[in-house]
């Protein structure tokens, strides 16, 4: 097949070959070749009518013997590093005289034999000859190059070419004497008048581009306009020459290009899909159309699919549209509201084909479905809508919707090259619409799951009154792990926690909600807080070892083998947190607090004073190896406490010690309640959405009044059971709770006679009147009690067993120099 490709070239080119030998005379031209050695190869009768020489008395011959001078090595130019060369030559004729040539030599080097010289020189004078000036006026005239017009030193026309009579709609004749900005009635005419000037005083070309419509043309053209000056053999202006060449379509393709390289820059700025179809309508108007409109399909907002098969209503959601005027009057559909197109209309037929389509307005297919719609219709006639383009936003074999261009103020109906370019919009908006969709649901995943594992209410406790806030990270972000709990603790305590996971996204949610759960569950068993912290650090340093792999030393203070040396070092795969836990006391007004590496908290004492409690910063959680302490400090009734994640006092462009600063100021501010405090303080904070997430939790102490607590010493003698049970009774009579006396004679009775019993002096025995009964025995003896089911002959062991079925709750929790078991009984 190849071979009888080739043939058909080479015939077809000794065709054109012969032809072009039928019209030009071979003997004007003087030819031959040399080949690399100087030997003559090739002679043709041009030749022999220059020098005299018959083919066969020059071939094989040095083409030496030809020049009427030896010509020295100095005087040679480097013939064979040349691809050209011309110049005069002086030869000498077969007879004897000297002849004088202008010789042009092509230096030719085919790839399959050594290289050769083609000479060529006219093998006679060609003078000119009246002929030709015929030929100069009638190349001027009907040149098909561009429009040209000559005009004298005042400006006047004097000459005009076809192309420009055409142009501008005149003859020469209409023309001549004019001045160009008379001929041409607009700024483009001034303009070519003021270039003109300027080139008949500096001598030098003048360049200049239009856009505009001539009064000869039925639509606008790009104009490259040139001017330069004619001048004599000595250099005097006596004129311009003004050529102007039809650019339309090198313009439109460079504005094309700067399109497509604005639409990059512009559209998918944001993860926002709504914001992204905008950026769509902004860039093709009116650079490409007059109105632009841009709907998805309803369904994937409720996630969705939709049929588009024949016979299906299309539903869709216009998110976006734009257009020449500024309230968008052209507009049948608000932005949100949802449409329905039925089957056989542009929009329909363009999504369930996946083609683009353009269409004029008389067309069948829009005629018909506008004829159903009066109000699409009245649009049509009143702006006078006269070409349209439907092109489907589709991304990753997934439909999306249909964006609709279309002209009603630019004459110009749309071509093919503008549907291609439509195309290619829609094409780069619809993978940043499907990122936007896709982040949207993950974020939208990612926020309800965070805020699932939230606390959904906070538990009903007298310690404290609260208030909380959680705002998850603006759209780059993503949604954190940020976290903060309440958590009631025995003998009418609480603890406050807020955490921060790092990462963004549904694994940093998860793994928040991993750590809460933690937090709760050590917290359920009263570790102090420094030690709450160690064992949640060792917890974190599992979850690393989950994630990537490797194996979990407890040898190693519960530090992961392969665990990041810092929480800078940590990626979005990894597991870390910080976290500050405190835990306050409404009868000691005592509250205990420790960090691992989280901001540290803000106190706001009842009469306005601002302090930053200054605690040991311990490592973040996962890091592991290194201790963490915990700081005691005395809150007066009323004192406000603010604990929060980095998000709200740290961003790029706020440092955090600024931030800190308007968080304290705005802790000082007189509001009506904490969650009104909480507002101010993030709108005072966070003037913007913040880059990450933000969990707050604001906290106003109480104190428990002291006639609510009864405090016994116990001598370690079973004799002083007694004594303890009928403190007990006496204490509940003051309050008012005889039902209670029952139940908490027997729980006094079994807690206090195991202290005595089992445990070590001294021994105390508290009641506290709260929410609930809470009945407490302290000692001195670190081993916590069991509670077993005894056997048919035991004479103990349902102690327990009966504090557990007749209270709420029990428990035991270490103190500083024992350990205290407690029960509760709600009232």
């Amino acid at each position: 097949m190849e071979r009888g490709i080739l043939d058909d070239q080479t015939q077809t080119a000794g065709q054109e070959t012969g032809l072009v030998r039928g019209v030009v005379d071979e003997s004007l031209t003087a030819r031959a070749t040399l080949d690399e050695d100087g030997m003559v190869t090739g002679w043709n009768d041009g030749a022999e009518q220059l020098l005299g020489y018959a083919a066969a008395q020059i071939l094989g011959r040095p083409a030496v013997i030809l020049l009427a001078d030896e010509p020295t090595a100095p005087d040679l130019p480097p013939f064979a590093g040349l691809p050209r060369w011309h110049g005069e030559v002086a030869l000498r004729h077969r007879d004897g005289h000297r002849v004088e040539a202008h010789v042009l030599a092509h230096h030719r080097m085919p790839v399959d034999r050594s290289g050769e010289w083609l000479v060529l020189s006219p093998s006679t004078a060609q003078e000119p000859r009246p002929a030709d000036e015929d030929l100069v006026s009638w190349s001027f005239t009907q040149s098909p190059c561009c429009a040209q017009a000559l005009y004298d030193t005042g400006l006047r026309l004097r000459r005009a070419n076809e192309d420009m009579e055409r142009s501008v709609a005149l003859t020469e004749g209409d023309m001549r004497g004019l001045r160009v900005s008379e001929i041409v009635d607009n700024e483009a005419g001034e303009l070519a008048e003021q270039d003109m000037i300027r080139v008949l005083e500096t001598g030098k070309t003048h360049y200049r581009e239009n856009y505009l419509r001539a009064a000869g043309e039925n639509r606008e053209h790009a104009w490259s306009v040139v001017l330069a000056p004619l001048r004599d053999s000595g250099g005097r202006p006596h004129g311009v020459c003004l050529s102007a060449h039809d650019i339309t379509e090198q313009y439109w393709a460079r504005n094309r290009l700067q399109l497509i390289a604005e639409a990059g820059r512009r559209i998918g700025s944001t993860l926002d899909v709504t914001r992204t179809a905008q950026e769509l309508a902004n860039v093709a108007v009116p650079e490409l159309a007059d109105f632009v409109s841009v709907d998805l399909l309803a369904s994937l907002g409720d996630g969705q699919e939709q049929s588009l098969g024949p016979g299906s209503p299309l539903v869709l959601r216009r998110i976006a549209h734009q257009s020449v005027h500024p309230e968008i009057p052209e507009a049948v559909v608000a932005p949100d509201e949802v449409d329905e197109y039925p089957e056989g209309s542009p929009p329909a037929e363009t999504l369930r084909s996946g083609r683009a389509v353009l269409y004029q307005v008389t067309d069948p297919a829009i005629a018909g479905w506008v004829v159903r719609d009066p109000l699409r219709s009245s649009r049509i006639r009143d702006f006078g809508f006269h070409s349209a383009m439907t092109v489907p936003l589709s991304a990753r074999g997934t439909t999306l919707g249909v964006a609709v261009f279309a002209r009603h103020r630019r004459p110009e109906p749309f071509q093919q090259d503008d549907l291609v370019l439509a195309e290619e919009l829609a094409a780069r908006a619809a993978v940043c619409i499907d990122n936007a969709l896709r982040y949207t649901r993950e974020r939208g995943t990612a926020v309800t799951l965070q805020r699932s594992l939230l606390p959904q209410r906070l538990p009903e406790q007298s310690a404290v009154e609260v208030a909380t806030r959680y705002l998850p990270a603006g759209a780059q972000a993503g949604v954190g792990g940020d976290w903060f709990d309440v958590i009631p603790l025995s003998g009418a305590r609480v603890a406050l926690v807020v955490g921060d996971v790092v990462g963004h996204g549904i694994h940093a949610s998860a793994t928040m909600g991993r750590l809460r759960t933690a937090v709760r569950t050590l917290a359920d068993i009263d570790l102090p807080p420094d030690e709450l912290l160690t064992h949640l650090d060792d917890l974190v340093g599992r979850l690393a070892t989950e994630e990537d792999g490797t194996e979990w030393s407890a040898g190693s203070g519960g530090k992961a083998v392969s665990s990041m040396a810092s929480m800078a070092s940590m990626s979005a795969g990894d597991v870390g947190a910080t976290c500050l836990y405190a835990v306050y006391d409404p009868v000691s007004r005592v509250c205990t607090l420790a960090r691992a590496g989280h901001p540290l908290p803000v106190v706001v004492s009842p009469d306005g004073t601002v302090e930053l409690l200054d605690l040991p910063a311990g490592p973040p959680l996962g890091l592991g190896g290194l201790p963490f302490e915990s700081v005691e400090i005395e809150l007066p009734e009323g004192s406000l406490l603010a604990l929060y994640t980095d998000g709200l006092v740290e961003s790029r462009e706020t440092d955090i010690d600024e931030g800190v600063s308007r968080l304290c100021q705005a802790l000082t501010r007189p509001t009506v309640s904490l969650d009104v405090m909480c507002d101010t303080v993030l709108g005072a904070v966070l003037p913007h959405r913040p880059a990450d997430d933000v969990a707050l939790l604001v906290a106003r102490t109480r104190a428990l009044d002291p006639t609510r607590v009864a405090v016994w010493d116990v001598a370690p003698d079973p004799a002083a059971v007694a004594e303890a049970r009928k403190n007990a009774i006496g204490q509940l009579e003051s309050w008012g709770l005889t039902d209670a006396a029952f139940v908490t004679e027997l729980v006094v009775s079994e807690l206090v006679t195991n202290a005595i019993r089992h445990a070590e002096p001294p021994i105390q025995l508290r009641l506290i009147h709260d929410r609930s009964l809470i009945c407490e025995v302290s000692d001195a003896d670190n081993t916590s009690p069991h509670m077993r089911r005894a056997r048919t002959y035991d004479e103990g062991g349902r102690g327990l067993l009966l504090v557990a079925q007749l209270t709420q709750r029990w428990g035991t929790r270490p103190t500083p120099t024992g350990k205290t078991i407690w029960a509760e009984q709600d009232l």
